[in-house]
């Protein structure tokens, strides 16, 4: 039986005075809705510079929440990921026109990630990160959705010097100001011992893969004690922005195959 534990923190910064991260997740209230939905986790980073940042991720969240626990039993991971995405997009749209007279261009990033079985289902828009930790080394699973990275894709720019532009921040993808964005949506299967990090920018232009790894991805880590010392880290070295983790721990999967999309275990 897929079996997680997991924790999340979130904290201001040094400079900010208000945070505009938000994040929430769903847990199965049944072993057998463990089998039929799953888990789901989700982050999100409101847009600087737009208006009510933390408005757009609080409603994103609540939206992918809402819409999780709506979903069909056994609905698969990728396509209701993209999906809820989509309506979370279109909620938030909403919400900012509806904001003020005028409307208001209200955004926010996003990374969900969907777990069932030995499944996991990631989705994402903008830069906020998802990291999986296994064997003590970290892989991103996501890519930053930014004017530096797709520069570096069209061989404009390299890989160094994407990583050190001042384009790194500007965002080519977020849900809120299009009605129409849709997130990025990927698959893969987890395993025993598996941790997963998703972040904000605040803790990943600070904090390298290689130091979450080393923090949350021990064995024997306590994650409460792993999350704080990653947002004291990015605090230490920046702390310019609002800085949000979420760190979850698969302790147990259960084995399945595909057959025309239903599962069957695994002996």
């Amino acid at each position: 039986m897929l079996d997680v534990e997991f924790i999340h923190l979130t904290d201001d910064g040094k400079q900010r005075d208000h945070n505009e991260d938000y994040a929430g997740f769903v847990e199965p209230s049944s072993p057998e809705e463990a089998q039929s939905r799953g888990w789901m986790f989700v982050l999100c980073d409101g847009v600087g510079g737009h208006d009510h940042g933390e408005v757009a991720s609080k409603t994103a969240v609540e939206q992918m929440q809402a819409g999780f626990r709506k979903a069909p039993a056994s609905e698969p991971l990728a396509p209701m990921l993209a999906r809820l995405a989509k309506e979370a997009n279109v909620r938030v749209y909403e919400t900012g026109k509806q904001a003020s007279p005028g409307g208001s261009n209200m955004a926010t990033t996003l990374v969900a990630c969907a777990l069932r079985y030995d499944r996991l289902a990631v989705a994402h828009a903008g830069d906020s990160r998802c990291y999986l930790i296994r064997g003590g080394r970290a892989n991103l699973l996501t890519k930053d959705h930014t004017v530096a990275n797709e520069q570096a894709k069209l061989g404009v720019l390299s890989s160094k010097e994407a990583e050190d532009s001042h384009m790194k921040h500007m965002l080519v993808r977020s849900l809120g100001l299009d009605p129409f964005t849709t997130a990025e949506v990927n698959e893969h299967q987890i395993e025993p011992g598996d941790v997963l990090v998703l972040c904000s920018d605040g803790m990943h232009n600070s904090v390298e893969g290689s130091e979450m790894a080393a923090l949350a991805g021990q064995p024997a880590a306590n994650l409460k004690t792993a999350a704080s010392r990653l947002i004291a880290l990015a605090n230490d070295r920046d702390g310019s922005d609002n800085i949000s983790v979420l760190v979850i721990r698969v302790r147990d999967v259960e084995r399945v195959g595909m057959y025309r999309g239903r599962p069957y275990k695994l002996r």
